[in-house]
């Protein structure tokens, strides 16, 4: 059954509809202003993959270019991105990690500077 989406053109929301027989006839209705001036929009595809799928995606060594292990910026990078990959949201807590690491990083590097 595919869903479908439109744009409504009295007030510009996209509204989704599930669609059960494609020779239904029926026209959609805006889900926030009721008007019936709807146009359908290309949408995005989404697809569901299995753990297996995501874990061979993880393995692969290509996943992990640009990845330097002593900067904390490319970590806190390829670290968001296998989150994804893994379906989970590292939220606010993984961006405060991320700001105090960098923030550590600079510090080391300006007592390692020599002074003149």
């Amino acid at each position: 059954m595919p869903i479908y989406e439109y744009r409504c053109e009295e007030c510009g929301r996209i509204s989704e509809f599930l669609v059960i027989r494609t020779d239904d006839t029926s026209v959609p209705q805006c889900k926030r202003c009721k008007s019936k001036k709807m146009t359908r929009v290309l949408s995005r595809v989404r697809v569901i993959r299995s753990e297996e799928s995501r874990m061979e995606s993880l393995a692969d060594p290509s996943k992990w270019g640009g990845l330097d292990e002593k900067d904390p910026k490319s970590m806190a990078k390829w670290m968001k991105r296998m989150g994804k990959e893994m379906g989970e949201d590292m939220g606010e807590d993984m961006d405060q990690m991320v700001e105090e690491a960098m923030e550590e990083e600079r510090d080391s590097e300006s007592q390692k500077e020599p002074e003149d």
